[in-house]
C-alpha cells in the first residue's frame, strides 16, 4: 500500500488541497484568487501531484492524516473507476461536501443518498433538458445588451460579464420576472461564501430562509418558458443549478479570453482551468486498488487540474487542443464529472454557455491568451480590450 512519508503529506497539503480551500470550493475569493494567479498556484500543485505519481507508482497515495483515511488518486484508470462506481461503493455524498452545500442546498441531490439520491437525481435529469426553455433565445437578448455596453466601454470586464451572466441565469431558472432579481443572488451569493467553511462556520438559518423565501415565490409563478415550469417539487434543487450556473459563466468569460467558439471551446476551457479543482467520493466499504486494500470511510481525492494538465500524458496539455473534444477521451478529463454522477445539467449549461460564447463573438473581438497557457488564471481581473466586427454598431 502506497503510504506517503510526513514530508510528502505536508507538500501534498501545503501545495495543492490547502490552496484549493484557500481559492475558495463554493464560491472563488477574488484576493486569493489574485494571489494564486500570481504565483501560479495551480502549477506548483500540478508538480507536487506528478512527483506523487512518479515516487509511490500508479495506486492511491494515502496521505499521513491522523484519524481520517484520505487517498490521493493518480491513475487515469483509477479517476474513471471511482466515477464509475459511484454512488456504491463511492458515495458522493462525502461528509466534506454535506458539511459545505447544507448551507445552502441542504436538500440537494449533490448531498442525498440511497432512494431519495436516485428519485432526485431523475427529477434533475428530467427538469434540466435544453429543450425545456428557450436557453439561446434569452442569451440573445442579454448578450445584445452587454455587447452594446462593451463597444461604448471599450473593454469586457468580469464585472459587466457577470451582471448580464446572472441576468440570463435567472431568466431560464425562475422566468423573466426574476431578471433583476439581484438580492436573491447576492443572498445565495453570501450562503456560498459560508459554505466555503463548511464545519468551521455557523448556519446562518435566517439568511437562507430569507433566500428560501424569495426563491419559492419565484418558483411559485411556474413561469412559462423557464425551468421553474418543469413539474415535480424543485425548492431543494433550485440552490443547485444556480450554483452551478456561477461556474459556467467563470468558465465561458475564460474562453472568450481563450479566442474559442462553440462547444468545445467552452469544453477545454473547463479542462484548462476546472472550476471543480477537487473531485471527492467515499468509500462505504473496503476496497481494491492495484493488489491493495484501502479501509471503508476512505476519502478517495481526485485534483482535476493534475488529470487535466499533466504534461507527462498530455502533449496538449498547456495550450488550446479544441480537437481534443472531437477523438477518443482521457477517463480522467471530466469538466462535468463522470458516471452516475455526471452533471445532469451539462449539456444546457453548453448550450447557454457556447451560445453566449458565439453571439458576443460574432460582434466582438478580444487578443487571445498566448501558449504556454497559465495554470492559473484569475477571471475576477480580466480586463479584455474589445474590438467591434461585423455589422454590429454601438
Amino acid at each position: 500500500m502506497a503510504i506517503s512519508t510526513r514530508l510528502d503529506t505536508a507538500r501534498v497539503l501545503a501545495t495543492v488541497l490547502l490552496p484549493t480551500l484557500a481559492k475558495g470550493v463554493v464560491v472563488r475569493r477574488p484576493g486569493v484568487m489574485a494571489a494564486a494567479e500570481k504565483v501560479q498556484s495551480d502549477t506548483r500543485a500540478i508538480d507536487t501531484m506528478r512527483r506523487l505519481r512518479d515516487r509511490y507508482g500508479p495506486e492511491p497515495v494515502r496521505l499521513r492524516i491522523t484519524g481520517r483515511s484520505v487517498a490521493m488518486l493518480v491513475d487515469p484508470a483509477d479517476v474513471g473507476r471511482l466515477l464509475a462506481e459511484s454512488p456504491d461503493p463511492f458515495a458522493l455524498a462525502t461528509r466534506e461536501k454535506k458539511a459545505a452545500l447544507s448551507h445552502f442546498q441542504p436538500h440537494g441531490v449533490l448531498i442525498s443518498d440511497g432512494p431519495e439520491r436516485q428519485q432526485l437525481r431523475e427529477l434533475n435529469e428530467r427538469a434540466l433538458r435544453p429543450e425545456n426553455v428557450p436557453a439561446e433565445a434569452v442569451v440573445r437578448d442579454e448578450a445584445d445588451l452587454l455587447t452594446r455596453h462593451v463597444m461604448s466601454t471599450g473593454e469586457l470586464t468580469w464585472q459587466s460579464f457577470d451582471q448580464a451572466w446572472w441576468r440570463i441565469v435567472r431568466r431560464i431558472v425562475l422566468g423573466d420576472g426574476a431578471r433583476g432579481d439581484d438580492r436573491l443572488t447576492d443572498d445565495l451569493k453570501a450562503l456560498r461564501q459560508n459554505a466555503n467553511w463548511a464545519f468551521l462556520h455557523p448556519k446562518r438559518r435566517d439568511l437562507r430562509e430569507r433566500f428560501q423565501s424569495r426563491l419559492d415565490e419565484h418558483l411559485a409563478r411556474r413561469e412559462e418558458g423557464s425551468l421553474a415550469a418543469q413539474p415535480g417539487d424543485l425548492s431543494g434543487q433550485v440552490p443547485h443549478w444556480l450554483f452551478a450556473f456561477d461556474a459556467a459563466g467563470i468558465v465561458t468569460l475564460r474562453a472568450l479570453a481563450l479566442g474559442a467558439r462553440g462547444t468545445n471551446g467552452i469544453l477545454e476551457s473547463a479542462r484548462l482551468w476546472p472550476t471543480t479543482p477537487v473531485i471527492l467520493r467515499e468509500s462505504g466499504k473496503p476496497t481494491r486498488w492495484h493488489g491493495t486494500w484501502l479501509p471503508a470511510n476512505t476519502e478517495f481525492v481526485v485534483f482535476t487540474p493534475f488529470f487535466h494538465r499533466d504534461p507527462d500524458r498530455l502533449p496538449f496539455a498547456d495550450r488550446y487542443a479544441p480537437e481534443y473534444w472531437d477523438g477518443p477521451r482521457d477517463p480522467a478529463i471530466v469538466p462535468f464529472s463522470a458516471g452516475p454522477g455526471v452533471c445532469p445539467g451539462r449539456d444546457l449549461v453548453l448550450t447557454v454557455a457556447a451560445t453566449m460564447l458565439d453571439v458576443l463573438s460574432e460582434h466582438l473581438s478580444f487578443p487571445a491568451l498566448g501558449t504556454p497557457l497559465p495554470g492559473t488564471l484569475n477571471h475576477f481581473g480580466l480586463r479584455m480590450p474589445a474590438e467591434p466586427t461585423g455589422t454590429r454598431v454601438s
